[in-house]
Formats: structure tokens, C-alpha cells, sequence
């Protein structure tokens, strides 16, 4: 489905994998910012090149060099993601059209995400790790055009951390989280998640939003 009028957060193929909107701009030829999903490699386009996909249960794609299947029937737990594809937040939320959060809570109407957004269970749907076999491949348009071993390739972290050194986080970096306007502190980083000092957990990939985080101090062991 051709694109005419681009949101931020759709999920759209371009040049045979999915990508994600994460910035409109109308006022420059490239208008479309996107992010593809499987490495966060930021692209631009146009809405011509792009095609629309709506994600629905059972799809599965790479989200950062991990395969993920989104379930709209399973509960969550503390520490699962979530996929929001019907997003209503609150005023002190902020969250929009497909974003993924993990859960901290579990709530009787709804769950706390560990970037402090409440999400009602009727606007996400859960993001199961790995695939089944009734599982719909979505993280390429015609996956018979990608190579196994590109495929096998993709979903490895190890690949991104070689991919993306110059981009990892380190405790010490102090980020702005323009959300909450707060100048935070890296005090934690696993394989996949950073941890502020000023208690938000977020996962790597969400870093290089231009529109959540900015870089401006980097540490160095030099």
C-alpha cells in the first residue's frame, strides 16, 4: 500500500525490509526519516519509495539484532515488550503510534513501562522473543531475496556491536532525555538496555532517536 500522507511511528518496507517512521519533514525533498528496524540504520526518503505495512498478530520481524513475534492475546510479565499499536496516552504519558517499551508492571487495566508511561492493555500488543511456525515473516518484504547467511546475519547483537562501536553507550555518557527535559547519567548498560541515573531504563536502540535523546557528553577511559 503506497503511502500519501506519512505518521511518524507506521511501519513501512523500503527496499525489501521493514523500516519504521520516525520523522516527517514536508518541507525537504527527502521528507521521510525512517529507521530500519533490524539495526536502527537511519534512512532517507520519500513517501513515494516507501510502502505502508500495518503489524498484526502472529508477524514477526528483528527488532536491533533480536527476533521478536508479536502476540495480541498473551499477558505480559515484568520485563517482556510491548508493541503500542493503538496509542491513547495520558496527559503525563508519552508514548505514540508503535513504539516498543518494556514492562515493569502489571497493573489490573493496564502496565507501567520502565520509561514511566502507563499503556491500557487494549493499546499494545505483546512482543514474544524468537518465532513459531504459524509465524509471518515481516522483516522483509521478499526474504527469498535476502541471502540465509544476510539473514542469519541479522539477527546476531554481535554483528551490531561491531557495526555500531562508535555509537554504543558507556556508563558516564550523560544524555538529554528531551522528553522529560532532564539531563541523565548512564549508570548501567547490558547487552540491549541502558540505565539513567534518574531511574529510566531504555533500550540501545532508542538512543539514537533524535527526538528522545541527545548525546552531549561522552565518557572517555582515554
Amino acid at each position: 500500500m503506497k503511502l500519501y500522507q506519512v505518521r511518524k511511528g507506521q511501519f513501512v518496507f523500503y527496499k525489501n525490509e521493514l523500516h519504521k517512521v520516525y520523522s516527517v519533514k514536508p518541507m525537504f525533498r527527502q521528507s521521510v526519516h525512517l529507521y530500519r528496524l533490524k539495526d536502527m540504520e537511519q534512512i532517507l526518503t520519500r513517501a513515494a519509495d516507501i510502502e505502508l505495512y500495518r503489524p498484526k498478530h502472529n508477524d514477526t520481524f528483528i527488532f536491533y539484532g533480536q527476533r521478536y513475534t508479536i502476540d495480541q492475546y498473551k499477558k505480559p510479565e515484568p520485563g517482556d515488550y510491548i508493541l503500542i499499536t493503538k496509542p491513547a496516552p495520558d496527559l503525563f504519558d508519552h508514548y505514540s503510534l508503535n513504539e516498543i517499551e518494556k514492562v515493569e508492571e502489571v497493573h489490573e487495566n493496564s502496565v507501567t513501562t520502565t520509561k514511566d508511561n502507563g499503556v491500557k492493555h487494549h493499546e499494545y500488543v505483546m512482543l514474544v522473543p524468537g518465532k513459531s511456525e504459524a509465524s509471518q515473516e515481516i522483516a522483509y518484504y521478499d526474504k527469498e531475496l535476502v541471502p540465509e547467511e544476510q539473514r542469519l546475519k541479522d539477527e546476531s547483537i554481535s554483528y551490531l556491536a561491531e557495526k555500531d562501536v562508535t555509537l554504543q553507550p558507556y556508563v558516564g555518557d550523560i544524555y538529554l532525555d528531551k522528553r522529560n527535559n532532564t539531563k541523565a547519567m548512564v549508570v548501567a548498560v547490558t547487552e540491549s538496555e541502558v540505565t539513567f541515573g534518574h531511574g529510566i531504563h531504555v533500550h540501545i536502540a532508542e538512543l539514537l532517536d533524535e527526538e528522545s535523546f541527545e548525546l552531549i557528553y561522552r565518557y572517555s577511559t582515554d
